[in-house]
């Protein structure tokens, strides 16, 4: 069993499991809700709850699901609700319970505890050789970062993070300051999540962002939802499935796990929705882990079996490399597809029924299909899919991959990204007149290699929690404690302020929820706004109404610029000072810089903001090498599994978002007051003889021989596919090696890890 918590923290290793529920949201959503959102006081609660996803209110903090043009009044959902919530709380973690917590206590804190302690007020230094945190002011802090960052041997020896939280205008100035100090080593989040998406649609469509906008999705015909479940990650996306259905649309859901927002969903917006609830998933494929890419192969192949069934005309004048693909995909073969996805042969014959009856379809997904090894390949594949019926540049088709975080996709719009297009350092020499790094920097994986092996020192993260959200986690933490000085960006606790290098700045920002007052030239005070691009790229404006948590807070592009300042001094030509007191002169320059943000500020000024174009989507025009959309062929992959093993995916529970935890129960699924549980089918626990409520521990198998273990989980029988469990992150970070990549993309194969389960101890 796993090491008992300190005192106060809960217990996470004993849940209480009963049989999985087969609808989202309803009433328990609003009961859970009101519950949790009771942190934030009952006045704070009406007034901040009724601003979320409004138009001139502020984004969510949660995912990156877009707004409709007509605005429900409670346009939010139940984890919206509890990102708000916990950003919104009346809960404060002053120099006071720094001085009662050292740092080696909150190490042995749970994620789930440190969250919970309420919002950062003062920025916190820990000194070299110190046990504890301690005040520290604004100008000291930034003093101690320029002197690390100053004794650097060279700015690669640098490394600078970005969670997906930072609007628009601070990820901008943050990829500035990166640059002009001479690096490109700008890791975010992208890389663990959507990296493989970005680098498949680039390369097919070159674009690497969806093509569809969120009335397409009420045109489709067809919806498929694969490697994703909307009901807990993105709840507001139930919304847009219900309304493709009532519009005529069929569902099909490609999942190892059955999800309970993909069966039912129950509307809390509505009487009717509350009461009845409406059914979304017509097909339910219930796919083995990392089956996908055969699957859409197979599918490819049916459809060129049937005559009349390949849009000629489009792949004719939009498509390149066809002859080839169409060879590959003719090799398929049923006894090998039926292997490696664990369907039947009338399951996807019933599949192939509703693609051929459908003229528009969508394909939806997110990281269970991102995280494997094979990733980049299986999302080619879905392209394939869906050039082969001229599923691209059609209202109501295209592809939709899903962000998980909000503004995770203008992050890296605005230049955060290590490996940034000669165009866009182009364009950022010519408006502020120095040269920028063209060498590529370090994604998530190689930042952590150079941390092990000494090659970075200081690490800057703007938001995040690195530590918890990224793989090998005692490799990680290691490497993270070997910098000279590790900085973070942050509204509260989590793992990575007790992980920390020689020394460490934990410093206090503003939330999306409160206001941003910043005093200008002129002397007055002026209420600053920010921006954020959703996951179909439309780019609106966010203004938070409420009182900062502490008078002690910067926002995050202020915190940027006087970083600035005081690392490239008098030398630095960029109007950082301007830049802090009116965000509007950011909008500005960005929009000099980024195609597509041209007149900036004035058309973000209009409510709901506007959509950036997408040349597939708009013009049937693909920006690619060949300017065309390419086709590809490679070979079929799919995870093999040794005998008395089962392949792992890592995922979230209902009460998570990311590595936020916001509680112990994961509602849909059955279990509760608990997150140490792992999830395997019957069958395969009667095969390697384990008891359902049985305690064990995961150890993860992979090539380089280092055993990976996770004590202490509770054995839960579930109706997963066979051969296949699942068990939550940041728990099992662990067992994923650091070297276990998506190929192209370097993504963590997060979703694809083989175990053996072995008995506890204590059990």
């Amino acid at each position: 069993m796993a090491t008992k918590p300190p005192k106060g923290d809960p217990v996470q290793d004993a849940p209480q499991v009963a049989e999985p529920q087969h609808a989202a949201a309803g009433l328990p959503a609003i009961g859970h809700t009101l519950r949790i959102a009771q942190q934030m006081g009952v006045k704070r609660t009406v007034l901040t709850l009724l601003s979320v996803n409004q138009k001139n209110g502020f984004d969510c903090p949660g995912c990156a699901w877009p707004e409709p043009d007509h605005r429900h009044k409670a346009e939010f959902c139940e984890n919206g609700a509890k990102a708000v919530a916990e950003e919104a709380t009346l809960r404060r973690v002053t120099p006071e319970f720094f001085a009662a917590h050292s740092v080696a206590d909150l190490a042995t804190r749970s994620g789930y505890w440190l969250g919970q302690q309420g919002r950062l007020t003062h920025p916190m230094f820990l000194a070299e050789g110190g046990t504890h945190y301690e005040p520290v002011t604004w100008e000291r802090a930034f003093d101690i970062i320029g002197e690390e960052i100053t004794a650097l041997s060279s700015p690669d020896e640098a490394v600078f993070y970005t969670s997906g939280r930072t609007s628009n205008e601070a990820a901008f100035l943050y990829q500035l300051f990166a640059r002009e100090l001479g690096t490109n080593n700008l890791p975010d989040c992208s890389n663990m999540c959507h990296e493989s998406s970005g680098s498949a649609l680039s390369e097919t469509i070159g674009i690497g962002k969806g093509s569809v906008l969120l009335e397409d999705l009420h045109k489709a015909d067809l919806i498929i939802v694969a490697g994703q479940n909307p009901g807990t990650n993105h709840p507001r996306m139930l919304s847009a499935l219900e309304k493709a259905k009532a519009n005529g649309a069929k569902i099909i859901s490609v999942n190892p796990l059955p999800e309970a927002g993909l069966e039912k969903f129950k509307n809390p917006q509505t009487p009717q929705g509350m009461l009845k609830g409406a059914a979304l998933t017509d097909l339910f494929l219930q796919i083995r882990i990392g089956g996908d890419q055969a699957l859409f192969r197979l599918l490819n192949k049916l459809i060129l079996e049937t005559e009349g069934a390949v849009d000629e005309e489009f792949v004719g004048e939009h498509t390149h490399g066809y002859e080839e693909f169409a060879a590959a995909a003719r090799a398929a073969d049923w006894d090998g597809t039926l292997t490696a996805t664990g369907l039947t042969r009338a399951d996807i014959e019933k599949a192939m029924a509703m693609i051929l009856a459908s003229r528009r379809t969508i394909v939806c997904w997110a990281m269970g299909l991102t995280q494997h090894k094979h990733s980049v390949p299986t999302i080619r594949e879905v392209v394939n899919f869906l050039l082969l019926r001229g599923n691209i540049g059609r209202p109501g088709a295209g592809v939709c991959p899903v962000r998980g975080h909000s503004n995770v996709q203008g992050d890296r719009t605005m230049g955060i990204f290590e490996r940034p297009a000669p165009a866009f350092l182009d364009a950022l020499e010519k408006e502020f007149g120095f040269a920028p790094p063209r060498e590529h920097g370090y994604d998530v994986v190689r930042a952590i290699r150079a941390l092990r092996d000494g090659e970075a020192k200081v690490f800057f993260a703007m938001g995040g929690n690195f530590v918890s959200a990224t793989p090998d986690t005692d490799v990680t933490e290691a490497a993270m404690r070997r910098a000279r000085l590790t900085v973070h960006v942050s509204t509260k606790l989590n793992r990575s302020h007790a992980v920390t290098g020689a020394r460490a700045l934990i410093l206090p920002t503003l939330g999306r929820t409160e206001r941003d007052i910043q005093v200008g030239p002129n002397g007055k005070s002026t209420a600053q706004f920010v921006t954020v691009e959703d996951s179909m790229g439309m780019v609106h404006a966010s203004r938070g109404r409420l009182e900062p948590a502490s008078t002690h807070l910067l926002s995050e592009p202020a915190i940027v610029c006087r970083l600035a300042r005081r690392v490239l001094g008098e030398g630095s030509r960029t109007p950082w000072e301007e830049f802090e007191k009116d965000y509007a002169t950011i909008r500005d320059r960005i929009a000099r810089v980024i195609p597509g943000f041209e007149d900036f500020n004035a058309r973000v000024a209009r409510p709901g903001g506007f959509t950036l174009p997408h040349a597939p989507r708009d013009e049937r025009r693909f920006p690619t090498a060949t300017g065309k959309a390419n086709f590809t062929a490679a070979p079929v992959e799919y995870p093999e599994v040794p005998e008395g093993r089962l392949l792992l995916q890592t995922l979230r529970s209902h009460d998570q978002y990311n590595t936020t935890i916001y509680g112990l129960d994961d509602r849909y699924r059955g279990i509760r007051n608990g997150r140490r549980v792992v999830m395997i089918n019957p069958e395969d626990a009667q095969r390697l003889n384990i008891a359902d409520g049985s305690y064990v521990d995961l150890v993860g198998e992979w090539k380089d021989g280092i055993e990976r273990r996770a004590p202490g989980f509770r054995v839960v029988h579930y109706p997963t596919a066979r051969g296949c469990a699942a068990a939550y992150y940041p728990e099992t970070n662990v067992l994923v090696p650091l070297d276990a990549t998506a190929d192209t993309s370097n993504t963590p194969a997060s979703k694809s890890v083989v175990v053996r389960l072995e008995q506890s101890a204590t059990d």
